[in-house]
């Protein structure tokens, strides 16, 4: 039987609390499928899942639950063999299901075997950190029974209690020699392609379609990692070119900084969220620690080397931005070269040789207000922890239960540090640039800039 739109049809079938579940989350990336759960008999009922390509649903994938009494099943099967001439196994497993123990004692069993007749093929998904036992041999041997291609999967390989040899071993002396290896923990980045790859050859009528499949999970992981550095990218300038006015009364100086570091911290954690949403995680999957900003960590920066090439630009270069750039000389010297009034005077003037906005901020300087930006060192503790994120969301499966924590390195980020990427450099000059200020215009040229960021890495 197959489904109204041809898709193939795919059993996930296993022992009990081997990862059936968190396979299914992986592959489809839906982080809401099922119940996972570190207990036995989590799944109890055929739960469906569509893999779409190119947006037409051509595989349905289906959580079964976890077969129980194995042992018993085999023996009432074999009973059953001698009531019936020359039963093969699936004319056997029709009969078991006709039966009164498959609405009884074996029902969970008879649920699975049943959807397996039905399908395709079937994945039978292994916990290799458990020893070889006689119900797991017997679970096979049932299982093959039903007559479809059955394809070992090999979950947690990455643990150190893994005993992939012993079940390699086991595989081949049943006849599976086949298998894939796929941590549904932390899942192998070509993972996916591997899985599709190997089904193509134990499926070659459905080809087309697995090898389809395999091409956009391999476009789609490019597609979420460019999307991933866009979002960090995103961040990073909105927080370089972001500006906090403020004051040289410590009061208003001190309110300034401690609303800055709140909208530091905000668009942060909105990177931080977008990014999960993105790889289809849960925000609660994610141990969040604070940004640890102190007063420090925000500088008072007026000017920047990036502003005053944006004022030699504007006045080609001449008297004016030479006047310009002393002007900015003593107020950094806190106008102990000119008088305040000369001082004022030649900021003034600036306003008509087309820097206006450079003269307001130093007449504001002067006059005792200040900007505050985001410090290099903050800017590079970002950046390196979002990288962290991205990393670790791209090898992490939808079986693991472990809160991602990447504050752990990022502590080595001042014995680390390297100077500023340009394109952060850049917006230190555009304040207009950060979608969090005051000032926000999108542009072409802040585009330029996170597309520059991306390209970096």
């Amino acid at each position: 039987m197959t489904n109204r739109l041809g898709a193939l049809q795919i059993a996930v079938v296993g022992h009990t609390n081997t990862g059936k579940t968190s396979l299914l989350r992986t592959l489809t990336r839906d982080v809401n499928f099922g119940e996972v759960a570190d207990a036995p008999g989590t799944t109890k009922r055929v739960q469906g899942a569509q893999v779409m390509l190119e947006g037409t649903p051509v595989m349905m994938l289906f959580d079964t639950p976890g077969i129980e009494d194995s042992m018993g099943v085999l023996d009432y099967l074999e009973q059953l063999s001698r009531l019936g001439d020359r039963l093969d196994g699936p004319e056997r497993l029709e009969l078991f299901l006709q039966g009164p123990e498959a609405s009884g004692r074996y029902e969970q069993e008879a649920r699975v075997l049943g959807k397996l007749l039905h399908c395709q093929a079937g994945l039978y998904v292994i916990d290799v950190r458990e020893p070889v036992l006689a119900k797991h041999k017997d679970e096979l041997v049932i299982l093959a029974s039903c007559g479809r291609p059955l394809l070992p999967i090999l979950n947690f390989v990455a643990s150190s209690a893994s005993r992939a040899a012993q079940w390699r071993d086991t595989l081949s002396r049943l006849g599976l020699h086949t298998c894939v290896e796929f941590d549904s923990v932390s899942p192998p980045l070509d993972g996916e392609e591997t899985l599709y790859r190997t089904l193509s050859v134990v499926l070659p009528s459905h080809q087309a379609i697995l090898s389809g499949l395999q091409l956009q999970s391999v476009n789609q992981k490019v597609a979420r990692r460019v999307a991933g550095l866009t979002l960090i990218a995103g961040l990073l300038i909105d927080l370089a070119a972001l500006r906090t006015p403020s004051s040289t009364v410590p009061e208003l100086l001190e309110q300034a900084i401690v609303l800055q570091q709140a909208v530091v911290r905000q668009r942060e954690q909105a990177c931080v969220q977008a990014l999960l949403l993105l790889f289809q995680f849960r925000e609660d999957d994610y141990l969040a620690h604070p940004l640890p900003l102190t007063e420090g960590g925000l500088s008072v920066d007026v000017f920047n080397p990036e502003a005053l090439k944006d004022i030699a630009a504007h006045t080609g270069g001449g008297v004016g931005a030479g006047m310009i750039a002393g002007a900015v000389a003593d107020v950094l010297s806190a106008g102990l070269t000119l008088g305040t009034g000369m001082l004022i005077g030649a900021v003034a003037g600036g306003a008509a040789l087309g820097v206006g906005r450079f003269s307001t901020r130093m007449l504001s300087h002067i006059r005792g207000f200040r900007e505050l930006t985001v410090a290099d060192e903050i800017l590079q503790f970002v950046r390196l922890r979002q990288g962290q994120l991205l990393e670790a969301l791209e090898r992490r499966g939808h079986a693991s239960v472990a809160k991602i924590d990447v504050a752990e390195g990022t502590t080595q980020i001042k014995s680390s540090l390297t100077a500023l990427p340009k394109p952060l450099l850049s917006a230190r000059a555009h304040p207009e640039w950060s979608a969090v200020g005051g000032r926000f215009q999108d542009s072409s040229a802040r585009q330029k800039a996170i597309l520059a960021l991306v390209e970096l890495g």
